[in-house]
């Protein structure tokens, strides 16, 4: 089923972020979010999420969605380690599926370590992986793959794209290179 906004409005306070904004996101595609900063483009992902709701008009298609998602914020737990991060958000995953997944994204030193000790790309790739690893229907990225190093944001994507194939995602990004890579369609906000 796809997801559908029909004429979403959205205000924080005087500020008219979305005025009768109505788009379809297609069911199992990846679609890129883009726009100048302050655009609406958070404020789109938070509404979807049902973590804002709209001043006006509808959004239909995610009622009894399961939903995963990589915020601005990485949003771990930091005193816990990777593995189990990763695991929080479907405890069916076996803790040596997990520390796969973490190997396969140069994680395989920090296995053990609470997610505070490790650098700022490191809990990204550890964000991204928990993403993944949650049993959902439509995934929300902002800016997942920032403070990334080239080379290392080239094996991530690689990686997310493999396992977001033939589902529904939504990614919010700055970079038209990024959206290039990702393929799928884009918005522009």
């Amino acid at each position: 089923m796809a997801v559908e906004l029909q004429n979403v409005c959205k205000a924080f306070g005087e500020k008219q972020v979305l005025q009768d904004f109505s788009h379809t996101f297609p069911e199992g595609e990846l679609t890129c979010v883009m726009g100048p900063s302050g655009c609406g483009k958070t404020t789109l992902l938070s509404l979807l999420l049902g973590l804002e709701q709209p001043d006006a008009g509808k959004i239909l298609g995610m009622e009894g969605r399961r939903k995963s998602a990589v915020f601005q914020e990485d949003r771990l737990c930091e005193n816990a380690s990777a593995v189990s991060n990763i695991r929080l958000v479907n405890p069916a995953l076996s803790k040596g599926e997990a520390e796969a997944m973490l190997r396969e994204l140069g994680l395989g030193d920090s296995l053990g370590q609470p997610v505070r000790t490790l650098s700022g790309g490191m809990k990204r790739r550890v964000a991204i992986l928990r993403a993944l690893a949650a049993e959902y229907d439509v995934l929300f990225c902002d800016e997942p793959f920032k403070g990334l190093d080239q080379a290392t944001k080239a094996q991530v994507l690689d990686y997310f794209l493999a396992r977001t194939q033939g589902k529904t995602v939504l990614v919010v990004t700055h970079d038209p290179e990024e959206a290039k890579s990702l393929g799928g369609h884009t918005l522009l906000l």
